[in-house]
């Protein structure tokens, strides 16, 4: 999820914990929570420091090593910590301490139901695991958690009743949205009128909850690009993946590793110039007003020698300016 809604959901659990009769009978306690929730669902998203060592390293370890089984441990006893060197061990460590791993374990969580995904089960599974059911912003969530803060902050509605309320409908709508999401993938196969044997589709999430973006692969490796809005389905674009040599070649740069890592719905085209080549894979889920922004790009010689490199986010535009940067 994004870092507003990671926010919100922190505060909310912090108003849960007022189920809790330690947390609640002591504003000392309360507040020790309040901190450490915030923090706990903030935590595995420090990743973000990774930019400071460049696109390439961060995209290959965001959401990798800061997400994963230890971390949710290790975060959790570092916050706690914390907590308890500041209020000079005062606090009730097994309550503040279980309130601040559900944060951190709530945040690992749902991030799982994005279609960025995360390396949950490290060390025994190095997978990105992406159930593509939530877009990364959700409005139902967000706005929900807005409102029930509202609510408990103007001392309306108390708040050890109003958020497990909250999030027993949150369960249900995570629910809800699971199997809105396996019968979308299931609906394409009589939808589509161009399916043929051996073709395999996703259906990605965006910020309306009736409209899905759609990737197909075909046997022959071709991605269809679309989109599903109720029971409409469009194609709009067609990627046909190149086999020339300069793709092989650029596998070996360290930059378009650290991309191929992250996605396995890359697809290289490549230009020839009087200089030498222009490799550049596009993740195909990602597809925004007739371009794909999310990108590695490598400039090689004729020798297939790196000349210039990018990894990372950016229009069509603005990549060939940060190229030239890169290059000259």
């Amino acid at each position: 999820m994004d870092t507003g809604t990671h926010l919100v959901m922190g505060i909310g659990l912090a108003g849960l914990a007022m189920v809790d009769p330690v947390v609640a009978g002591s504003p000392a306690v309360h507040t020790a929570v309040l901190i450490g929730t915030i923090a706990g669902s903030q935590a595995p998203d420090l990743d973000n420091l990774l930019r400071l060592r460049g696109n390439a390293c961060y995209i290959r370890n965001h959401r990798g090593l800061s997400h994963s089984l230890p971390a949710i441990l290790i975060w959790t006893a570092a916050i706690t910590g914390l907590l308890q060197l500041v209020y000079r061990g005062s606090l009730p460590w097994l309550h503040v301490g279980g309130w601040v791993l559900l944060a951190v374990c709530v945040h690992v969580f749902t991030d799982l139901f994005n279609t960025y995904g995360t390396q949950a089960m490290r060390p025994f599974n190095e997978k990105w695991i992406s159930w593509n059911i939530i877009h990364i912003f959700d409005p139902i969530i967000f706005t929900s958690h807005i409102i029930a803060i509202l609510l408990w902050a103007g001392g309306i509605v108390n708040p050890a009743n109003l958020f497990p309320f909250l999030y027993l409908l949150l369960a249900i709508y995570f629910v809800w949205r699971t199997f809105a999401a396996k019968q979308t993938v299931r609906r394409l196969t009589w939808m589509d009128k161009q399916h043929e044997r051996g073709d395999w589709y996703i259906a990605i999430p965006t910020i309306s909850l009736s409209i899905w973006n759609i990737v197909k692969q075909s046997a022959d490796g071709t991605f269809h690009i679309g989109n599903l809005r109720g029971d409409k389905l469009q194609w709009l674009d067609k990627a046909k993946c190149s086999t020339h040599a300069a793709v092989e070649k650029s596998k070996n740069d360290p930059a378009i590793r650290s991309f191929l890592y992250f996605t396995s719905f890359a697809c290289a085209d490549v230009k020839e110039h009087n200089w030498g080549y222009e490799v550049r894979w596009s993740d195909v889920r990602y597809r925004h007003r007739k371009q794909y922004p999310f990108v590695g790009v490598l400039l090689m010689n004729k020798q297939f020698e790196t000349v210039g490199s990018y990894v990372g986010w950016l229009s069509d535009d603005r990549l060939m300016k940060r190229l030239r940067m890169d290059t000259y």
